[in-house]
């Protein structure tokens, strides 16, 4: 596999662009119209990875998808966020990027729920010729469990080591992490992530993924692995996207 060099991963949380507390797939039209248009300005390589919020989490907790192998779940789940995915994508399009969907149910495989396998040069070759590709939390097909739920944190961080990526976001409900006192947590690192760890609560909605301390999780152990530095910002704040696509470091970084 070839190597394309300065990539960007921007992950959109799937509270931005669905009603979370939802029982039910509730986009957020507004959200994702005024997200869209953000990224429209972007003349970087561009990955993105979203959510798959009330698209996805309902469905796979319905049919209890983390500890089960329920197929005919798995494949109503795949389904309901598919459909998110093309509404962002269409979305995308029409303001103006070139945008294509990219399933991760058609080109990854896992092992007791996590990724251990991704066919990745369709996304190189779509970067290279300025189309971002746009994935997903999905279920996938699972080499234990026979579909496994992979969220879309999953994704971001595997992406990012396998292809080297130089900078990843992630949009969130929030102002990045929040200590105790509800202040945003500048820098989270090796030295402090066992204190800061006691102030990350579960998720208010239902996730099956693990919510914020799944994500800083994520993000802290591809620093480890590969020095890539992440940031955790506030995706609904109007221009935090398209501050973070123009290289400004905003919310709480996440490094080694």
């Amino acid at each position: 596999m070839k190597t394309v060099n300065d990539i960007t991963i921007l992950k959109i949380g799937g509270s931005l662009i669905t009603d979370k507390s939802s029982d039910f797939g509730s986009p957020q039209l507004n959200e994702i119209e005024r997200i869209c248009e953000e990224i429209s300005i972007c003349n970087k390589r561009l990955i993105i990875v979203h959510g798959a919020g009330s698209f996805g989490h309902p469905l796979a907790k319905k049919y209890n998808l983390k500890n089960t192998s329920n197929i005919n779940g798995g494949f109503l789940t795949h389904e309901s966020v598919k459909e998110l995915n093309s509404l962002f994508v269409k979305q995308l399009n029409n303001k103006g990027s070139k945008a294509y969907s990219v399933n991760p149910l058609s080109n990854c495989i896992s092992k007791n729920g996590r990724i251990v396998e991704m066919f990745l040069d369709n996304i190189l070759i779509m970067v290279e010729e300025g189309i971002i590709p746009v994935l997903h939390g999905d279920v996938v097909m699972d080499e234990n469990l026979k579909v496994s739920v992979i969220s879309g944190d999953q994704i971001t961080t595997f992406i990012a080591h396998k292809l080297k990526a130089s900078r990843i976001g992630i949009g969130s409900f929030e102002n990045g992490v929040l200590d105790s006192s509800g202040n945003t947590i500048t820098t989270i690192n090796t030295s402090n992530y066992q204190k800061v760890s006691e102030y990350i609560g579960p998720s208010e909605s239902i996730d099956v993924t693990g919510g914020m301390l799944g994500k800083v999780k994520e993000l802290l152990e591809l620093s480890r692995q590969t020095n890539t530095t992440s940031y955790i910002f506030n995706g609904r704040v109007p221009n935090n996207i398209r501050e973070f696509l123009n290289g400004n470091n905003i919310g709480t970084k996440i490094e080694k």
